[in-house]
Parts: structure tokens; sequence; C-alpha cells
């Protein structure tokens, strides 16, 4: 990281959009997968989760707001401080002996929204969460990369990552980035990667970073995606599959 001169100006967006998909046959599947996703992905879930990323990146949680939605779906919202940025800033201003600025406080807030779906025709179900992150001062949301991964073993991930504002380096240049980064995918470990093809569209001189993950085919278990996947014939499930692997080309080439 860039030794900054005062307070670090430079907002990172991390905008993390997962995507899992399964199968339902009948009305009473489609029924039972929103049940599921209304539990395991509920409010307070989501709110559990928000808050372990705000540990992963040094933060501190200062508030929550969330809800569950009728009939289905969630939203929560986290408002978060940087500590290490605090301690900075008072560290930067006693140096500058700057007796009238006052403490300042670096926010940052990370939000999410839940969006199920069952209505496809063909019987092919999704479910899609958005997760923002935004974070001022030292804290990077890319540390949260694994993490989320990790806690929802998604089948498609769209991850876009943006730098914006300014600081100042000691010897007073202004700086637009505090950090080094090619590719968002060096800050996902080697054990997540080789389950997933990666689609990068990168601007570099403009701090803008895309990247696309989308499972391989070889790690498609495909009795996961059924809801009684002792009750379906091979053709039929080898045609289902079909129908998801296509959807998730279509989500994960969207940068192509």
């Amino acid at each position: 990281m860039t030794e900054i001169l005062g307070f670090n100006n430079l907002t990172k967006a991390l905008s993390f959009n997962l995507y899992d998909f399964a199968v339902a046959l009948n009305d009473e599947e489609r029924a039972s997968y929103i049940r599921y996703i209304d539990e395991r992905y509920s409010a307070r879930q989501i709110e559990a989760l928000l808050t372990r990323i705000a540990e992963i990146i040094d933060a501190e949680v200062l508030s929550i707001n969330s809800k569950d939605f009728d009939p289905y779906g969630a939203s929560v919202v986290l408002l978060m401080s940087d500590i290490k940025g605090e301690q900075a800033t008072k560290q930067a201003t006693n140096l500058m002996a700057q007796s009238t600025v006052s403490i300042h406080l670096d926010k940052s807030h990370i939000c999410a929204h839940t969006y199920p779906d069952s209505l496809d025709p063909s019987g092919i179900c999704s479910f899609r969460v958005d997760i923002d992150i935004a974070t001022c001062g030292s804290i990077s949301p890319l540390y949260a990369l694994d993490f989320m991964f990790q806690s929802f073993e998604s089948d498609v991930v769209c991850v876009d990552y943006v730098v914006r504002g300014f600081a100042r380096n000691f010897k007073g240049e202004k700086i637009y980035t505090d950090h080094s980064i090619d590719s968002i995918s060096q800050f996902v470990s080697p054990k997540i990667l080789q389950q997933y093809e990666t689609f990068d569209k990168n601007s570099p001189e403009t701090h803008t970073f895309q990247t696309a993950f989308c499972r391989k085919e070889t790690e498609l278990d495909v009795s996961s995606y059924f809801r009684s996947p002792r009750t379906v014939s091979p053709l039929l499930a080898a045609e289902k599959m079909d129908l998801i692997k296509k959807e998730m080309r279509s989500i994960a080439t969207l940068l192509k």
C-alpha cells in the first residue's frame, strides 16, 4: 500500500453479483426452492455474512438495517468505518500540526439484495445476490473475495472493481490508487480459481476492472441441481443441464 499524506480520499467500490441455478419440475418443487432460498438467505443470514466481511477487511460495524420482503427476497445495508484509517489520519494530522483539522471518519458501507426466480417455463430456477461494498480510506473490499466465493458456492460470479478520487503522497503529489492490481482474479485463491473459467475486461488506465467467473463443466454435480434427483431420468437430466450451462455461459460472457 502507498503511504498517504493526510486523508485517504480514495473510494474503492466492489460490485459482486452471484448466480446459482436449480431445476424445479413442478409447482411443488418451485415452492420448495423458494422456501429453501428464503431460509438460507434470509435478512438475518445475510446480516451475518456482511458483518463477517467487515471483520475481514478490518472495519468496524456502525449500524445495520435489514428487511425480508413479501413474497420473497431480502435486503441488508451495513454502515462501517475504517479503524486503521482513523488512526492514520490522527498521526498525519499531528505530523502536519494542523490543529484546526477535526478527526476524519472514513465511512464505508456494504449493501446486499437477493433475487430468487422460479418462473422460467423450462423449470430452470435461479438465485442472484448482489453485494456492493464501497470503502474509503486504507481498507480494500478485495480481501473479502474468497469469503464470498466460499459462502455462496455460486455457478457464476460477476465482479466489478473501481477506484475513484485521489489522495496525496508525502511529496504532495496526487495519486489515484494506493495499491497494485492487474486483475480481480489475483485476489482469489488458486484453489477457488481452478473451479472456474474466467473472463476479464480490464481498464487499468481508468482503474476499472471486471472479471466474470463461470464454474467449469468438470465441477458441475448434476444431482445437486434437482430438487428430487432420484426421480429424474438421465435423458431429462441431460436436457436440463444443457439449459443451465447455456444460461451460465450467457451471463459470464457478457464481458466479452
